[in-house]
């Protein structure tokens, strides 16, 4: 597979994949620990061509940040990627394609061009900073923290919706709008 293709951003993937949709790969066993969905949006504000890159994709996570699992899925509902891990592995499944990476850093990075903290993405979903880093509360007193080098802004948590920011070195917006909890 050719650098280009692993690098397209995710507005790409999902096109593609509504595409090739169809051939998508099995689902693997169910991961212990959380189950969270939604939409959620990435914005890169440049690669190194200049230009802006994302996309965005109904998410489903689950697992822990240590093994776990994160689909995306394009608006019509196809599987576009699944990214699931482990410590010491990460794996990309895409269409026929399968990438390993060494962690979901470099799976990210590779895939948007910045790395996404997706194991952080557990807590700052349930409007909480991670317990793997260190926190500090945003300083205009709005609800939301910093941590890891992201502004997470929890202003509209109730109505589901997180607004995570990195200004450096290279400014990320991540967005997600949750789905309402499943009633038990």
């Amino acid at each position: 597979m050719s650098g280009l293709a692993i690098a397209r951003p995710l507005g790409l993937l999902l096109l593609c994949a509504s595409i090739w949709g169809c051939a998508t790969p099995p689902k693997p066993a169910a991961f212990a620990g959380d189950r969270l969905s939604g939409r959620l949006s990435v914005q890169v504000a440049h690669n190194s061509g200049g230009t802006a890159q994302g996309g965005a994709a109904a998410f489903e996570l689950q697992g822990m940040p240590e093994a776990g699992q994160l689909e995306l899925s394009t608006p019509l509902g196809t599987l576009a990627a699944r990214a699931s891990w482990q410590p010491g592995q990460a794996l990309l499944q895409r269409s026929d394609t399968e990438t390993r990476y060494a962690d979901l850093d470099a799976l990210t990075r590779d895939l948007l061009g910045e790395a996404v903290p997706v194991a952080a993405l557990f807590d700052w979903l349930k409007g909480r900073p991670w317990t793997g880093a260190a926190s500090h509360p945003l300083i205009d007193g709005k609800p939301g923290f910093r941590q890891l080098g992201w502004t997470v802004d929890l202003s509209s948590y109730a109505e589901g919706l997180i607004n995570a920011r990195r200004k450096e070195p290279t400014e990320v917006t991540l967005r997600a709008r949750l789905d309402p909890p499943e009633p038990r």
